[in-house]
């Protein structure tokens, strides 16, 4: 058990009701159930994942806390080190791109812009000029599978300003 697998474990609240119910000399599900408050159902759901994060354990005699187990817990060290933040940007792209494909466009502008500029950046190299099957065919290997189609995306990358159109030709505008 990891520190990490305690906090989960103990996360929810009706987790945490059991525990204290059971550190406080409980040591079935129906006298935690008429401590708590909580239904058997739950109390059974909240037992059986803390039985198996192994904060809990059943000796045969009822329910009772692995203080061992925490006590191996506290000597191995803190909590791990925090995992560097995501940027925005990065969670829009993991969110709706997998494998390099497209899932769905996102319905908030702000969210498709980032998802857009991505494809943008990654499928026309500015000023170089594309006729419409060349701009179909980079589109639709961003869509083979997904829910988005490659003509919705070539329109909103147009309407954008991420590409620019004239008489079926198209071409990524130099950034300022």
């Amino acid at each position: 058990m990891t520190a990490q697998t305690l906090a989960g474990a103990l996360a929810d609240d009706r987790r945490r009701l059991v525990f204290a119910a059971i550190v406080l000399g409980d040591r079935d599900a129906a006298g935690v159930a008429a401590r708590t408050g909580l239904s058997a159902r739950d109390v059974a759901t909240a037992v059986r994942r803390l039985v198996d994060a192994e904060i809990l354990a059943d000796d045969g005699a009822g329910l009772r806390v692995d203080g061992e187990r925490l006590r191996d817990l506290a000597r191995a060290g803190g909590p791990p080190s925090p995992l560097p933040a995501e940027s925005p940007p990065a969670a829009i792209l993991r969110t709706f791109l997998r494998d390099g494909v497209l899932v769905r466009l996102p319905a908030q502008r702000g969210r498709r812009r980032v998802l857009l500029e991505h494809i943008a950046e990654r499928s026309f190299e500015p000023g170089v000029r594309y006729p419409e099957r060349a701009v179909d065919a980079a589109l639709r290997a961003w869509c083979e599978g997904g829910e988005a189609d490659h003509v919705s995306l070539r329109r909103y990358l147009v309407d954008d300003a991420l590409l620019a159109r004239e008489h079926g030709v198209y071409w990524r505008p130099a950034q300022p």
